[in-house]
């Protein structure tokens, strides 16, 4: 049985041509069925209006996986402490930030508590050039809380402007449920 996968964009979304956008297609053509909420305002998010449409997309499919990107995981973290969602099997953490309070445009989302992650399975991805986590903080951030970790050489911030359109990996990250 396919899993049901829910896509959380981040500050600024996932449009085409990123790698977000490419998995929604590919999986939708393969037959998953997939949200893909397209969060209000995604230049100058309002932390109660994305977890509320996050939390509404999620209801809706009850996701077996979760794949978020840069501020989706920040996201994805606050559904999880608030227990707005259940546990899913399967989460890809991909380029999560650190803390951006110092960018007024998301401020509020931080700083996040990361205790709860509502996942069977965690993965997280990061760069070792990302300019919103430093290879040192990732690290630091994948060891401390126990998430596994895979590291991409300089993939920036893993997105459209760092090359990451078509993603491979990720596809058969989430088809074939392996790291």
């Amino acid at each position: 049985m396919k899993p049901k996968v829910l896509i959380l964009h981040g500050w600024h979304g996932s449009d085409a041509p990123h790698w977000q956008d490419w998995l929604y297609h590919e999986l939708l053509t393969q037959g998953y069925e997939v949200a893909f909420p397209q969060l209000s305002d995604n230049k100058h998010p309002k932390k109660s209006v994305w977890m509320r449409e996050a939390q509404a997309a999620y209801h809706a499919l009850q996701p077996d996986v979760v794949i978020a990107h840069s501020m989706g995981n920040t996201l994805w973290f606050h559904l999880c402490h608030e227990g707005l969602v259940n546990r899913v099997q399967r989460l890809l953490l991909v380029a999560p930030p650190r803390d951006l309070r110092d960018y007024d445009e998301v401020a509020e989302f931080f700083p996040v508590t990361t205790k709860a992650c509502c996942a069977d399975e965690i993965l997280m991805v990061s760069s070792t050039d990302d300019p919103y986590m430093s290879k040192a903080e990732a690290a630091e951030f994948a060891r401390a809380h126990h998430f596994k970790q895979k590291v991409v050489q300089n993939g920036g911030h893993i997105n459209s402007d760092s090359g990451f359109g078509p993603w491979p990996w990720v596809l058969e990250w989430v088809t074939k449920g392996g790291e």
